[in-house]
Formats: C-alpha cells, sequence, structure tokens
C-alpha cells in the first residue's frame, strides 16, 4: 500500500535531484515500480507495467550523469502513457477487446517521444475506456479502474487509468488526453491539477476526424504541468492544427503573467446544466477566492450556450470509425462495448446532409463562444456536475432531483472548450461530505494557456489542496 506523503517529491523535484545527481533515476525507478506492485491491484490503474523496458531507459540517465551530461527537464521522473497512445515496446490496446494480444508497437507517439527525450522513464500502460469514449473508466478489455479517494467511485474517463496512478502516489505523472473532457474530468474526480491546451498547442497527429481531441498529462502541481507543457508544446509537421512555438515558458509564466483587471464571468451551468447542489457550493466559494486572490473583474451577466453537450454527441461518432480498422465492422460486434457497439449502429448510415447539419451546430456554437470572449477573458465554472460517480457506471441522468434524460450530462462542462479550442483548467477546489474532490474549471481565450494555468497557480498558493488521495484503510 502506497503512503503517500503529501510532502513528497513533486516532478520538478525529482527531476532536479536526478540532474543534479543527488538520487539516481533507477532508484526512484524502482520506488516506483514497488509502489505500483502494491496498490495497482486494487485500482487496475494500470494494465500493462514494462519493468525491464523502464529499467533500460533510467540506467540511461543514470549514465548519462555520470557522464556529465543532462538528461532533461524530466531527468529519471517514472511516467504512466495512456493505453491510447503508443509507447515502442509497449502493446496499445485502446481499451478494446479486438486489439488485444497484439505486439508491442515500434514507435513511440509525438506526446511520448518528447517526454522520454526530455529524460522522462515510461513504466507502463494506463487503463482507458474502449477508444477513450466514456466519461468513466470500465472495459471488456481490462475491467474496471478505481477511484483511491473511494474504490467505489470511478477516477472519472477517459484518462481514468492516469488519474488513478497520480492520485494514489504510483507514479508522479501520467499523460492524457481530452477531447471532451477526458483530461478534466478525472482531475475533478481524483483531486489533481487538470490542463487541456489549446488546440494544436501540443501535436496529435493522425486523421483528426471531430478535431476535439489534445495531448496532454495529469500531475498533483500547476507547476508540474507548466514544466511537462514547455515539454510538449510546439509544432510538428504530422499535425497541421499546430501552433508555432510558445514564445514563453510556462514554468516561468505560472509565477509571472499579470491577470490582475482580467474581466471574469461566473456561471452555474453555462445556460443550460443541471448541478449537484454541494459542488456548486463548492466551485462557487472557490470562484470568489480566486477571483478575489487574482484581481479579477467578475461581471454579473448571464451565460447562455446552446447545449455543447448535444453539439458534442453529434460530431463524436466520427473519430470511433477512424480509430477501428475496416475489418472489425461489424464482423467483431459483440466484442465492443454497448457505448461503442451503438454508436456505430446509429452512425454506419448517416448522410451527408445529416453530417453538414451536425457541423452547422458546431459552428453556431463557436460563434456564441466568440462573443463571449469579446466581452470577458476568462470563464469560471463547475468542472462536473456531479462528484465521482459508482466505479461501474453508468454515470447518473438525475442531478438534484432533475432528469436530464442523458448520462453525459453528468459532466456537461468540459465539452465546449473541445468544440471551439479554448485551453481550460480544472483546479482542485474541496472535498465534499463524503470526502469526494471537486474541480473549479477556468476557460480561456484560444492560445492564451498561460492564462488558465496561471490562475491556477494563484489558487493553489492561496487554497493548497491535498496532492494525493488518502492512504487505503
Amino acid at each position: 500500500m502506497t503512503t503517500r506523503d503529501q510532502q513528497e517529491p513533486t516532478v520538478i523535484e525529482l527531476a532536479e535531484s536526478v540532474r543534479r545527481g543527488e538520487r539516481k533515476a533507477t532508484e526512484v525507478l524502482d520506488e516506483y515500480l514497488a509502489r505500483i506492485e502494491a496498490d495497482n491491484e486494487r485500482l487496475n490503474a494500470f494494465v500493462h507495467v514494462a519493468a525491464d523496458l523502464a529499467r533500460e531507459a533510467a540506467d540511461a540517465v543514470d549514465a548519462a550523469v555520470a557522464r556529465g551530461e543532462d538528461p532533461g527537464s524530466l531527468a529519471g521522473v517514472p511516467f504512466g502513457v495512456k493505453d491510447l497512445e503508443h509507447c515502442a515496446g509497449m502493446p496499445t490496446a485502446y481499451g478494446s477487446v479486438p486489439f488485444l494480444g497484439r505486439p508491442p508497437v515500434t514507435e513511440d507517439g509525438i506526446n511520448v517521444a518528447r517526454l522520454k527525450a526530455a529524460g522522462a522513464v515510461a513504466v507502463g500502460k494506463t487503463a482507458t475506456p474502449e477508444f477513450g469514449t466514456l466519461n468513466f473508466t470500465k472495459t471488456k478489455a481490462h475491467g474496471i479502474t478505481r477511484n483511491p479517494w473511494n474504490p467505489a467511485r470511478t477516477p472519472g474517463g477517459s484518462s481514468g487509468g492516469t488519474a488513478a496512478a497520480v492520485a494514489a502516489g504510483l507514479v508522479p505523472f501520467g499523460t492524457a488526453s481530452d477531447g471532451g473532457g477526458s483530461i478534466r474530468i478525472p482531475a475533478s474526480f481524483t483531486g489533481l491539477l487538470g490542463h487541456k491546451a489549446s488546440h494544436g498547442r501540443i501535436p496529435i497527429p493522425g486523421p483528426t476526424g471531430n478535431n476535439t481531441s489534445v495531448l496532454g498529462s495529469l500531475t498533483t502541481t500547476v507547476a508540474d504541468t507548466a514544466r511537462i507543457l514547455d515539454v510538449l508544446a510546439g509544432p510538428d509537421d504530422r499535425d497541421r492544427f499546430t501552433l508555432p512555438a510558445p514564445s514563453i515558458r510556462y514554468e516561468e509564466a505560472i509565477e509571472r503573467v499579470e491577470v490582475r483587471g482580467l474581466r471574469a464571468r461566473w456561471s452555474p451551468d453555462l445556460g443550460f446544466a443541471t448541478v449537484d447542489p454541494e459542488v456548486l457550493e463548492l466551485v462557487q466559494a472557490a470562484a470568489t477566492r480566486l477571483a478575489d486572490a487574482a484581481g479579477l473583474v467578475v461581471d454579473d451577466e448571464p451565460v447562455r450556450f446552446t447545449d455543447p453537450v448535444r453539439a458534442w454527441l453529434t460530431t463524436g461518432a466520427i473519430t470511433l470509425w477512424l480509430d477501428i480498422e475496416p475489418d472489425m465492422w461489424p464482423a467483431r460486434a459483440d466484442d465492443f462495448t454497448l457505448w461503442t457497439r451503438r454508436s456505430l449502429e446509429q452512425t454506419e448510415n448517416t448522410t451527408l446532409p445529416k453530417y453538414a447539419r451536425s457541423l452547422r451546430a458546431r459552428h453556431e456554437l463557436e460563434l456564441e463562444c466568440a462573443a463571449l470572449f469579446r466581452e470577458v477573458d476568462v470563464v469560471l465554472c463547475p468542472t462536473t456536475a456531479v462528484p465521482a460517480f459508482a466505479a461501474e457506471g453508468p454515470p447518473p441522468s438525475v442531478i438534484a432531483g432533475v432528469d436530464t434524460g442523458n448520462g453525459a450530462m453528468a459532466t456537461p462542462f468540459t465539452m465546449l472548450a473541445n468544440l471551439c479550442w479554448n485551453p481550460a483548467v480544472s483546479i482542485p477546489c474541496g472535498l465534499t461530505s463524503d470526502g469526494l474532490p471537486v474541480g473549479l474549471q477556468v476557460i480561456a481565450r484560444r492560445h492564451r494557456d498561460e492564462i488558465p494555468l496561471r490562475l491556477a497557480r494563484i489558487f493553489e498558493q492561496v487554497q493548497p489542496w491535498p496532492r494525493f488521495a488518502p492512504p487505503a484503510a
């Protein structure tokens, strides 16, 4: 069982100690492998562990330090790789039965390659719902992943395995991706810092489908997230949407960017959602505290959006058709989870006119978002409508006594930033009476990733959060 000392080293502290030769990367690795061995069965955070590969990487870091070389800004820091991303020497199953049993891939994804080049040590693959499609992590391929704050609850999805591993202290950080909230939802449910970058900030090559997904990480501190973003950000010709290299270092920006006087708008519902009263109370108090500490100018104008959940769901199935291989449907239909199967069934005969209507609806939402950010610099709102729900699902559709008719409405606040390409962050802002974490979401204007990160850093200073879940009884 992991002890999870709240004062244990951060990603940055671990990396700097290895770079200075005060600790060996191999010693750090052995410590975290022991934690995985002790605690993973309870959580099912990792679905594959590659200890031998990790030791080779840690040995290389130690050898570089011994030669007087700098192995990189993440030197010797163990990390988990979400099982939607390729990591050389490990299999990629996408949380899906038809992909089980395949040989290890031979090349790293861009995200993983950049982390390795900075000295980080990949230890294994973390669980994800099939193709990253759900807001909880349960698959036919790998079973149920559990929240270290309460194993009866979900760590969220789709980066649920990474969230569980980091919140439990099994690794200092892990990779994550966010196509509709898959970084921020798990961050909110497990008390982590979850940054969804502006679309194009971090390369994500391949067929882009509905153009909502971004890559990133989950960590316990703002500075750790900022350092990792400095490693990951920057263009790559394999992704035509990537932005030019940032002109700032995010690790410095979180301490220096001036935010006093920025225009902010608080919204409890974005004009369409229903929220658990206890979640709303915690988040509204946090929003007030952040605004006061950061010197934000908050107005009381309402925020009203055409339901982004509906817009997201109408285009979300596109990526499924890109994820599966042509001979898998309908031949392997029974191997897919119910949600994947239904989505494929409902969309296999979609016409171009219907698809065009979904694109038009998304464009209307983009225009609404653009109009809002002409008036304000940031929007403050809940990250999720509910605390972490049952680990096995399904997400609740009845919230605060209201039947929303859709389990996606348990997590309705995150999809807007994906559809409109805005940066956003989920900040841990308190615990419910059941001891479950809750997140405050900050959404900013496109390309201004330093703004939500700076605001998260200010909140971290005025209201520090527990970096890890309490040890298991």
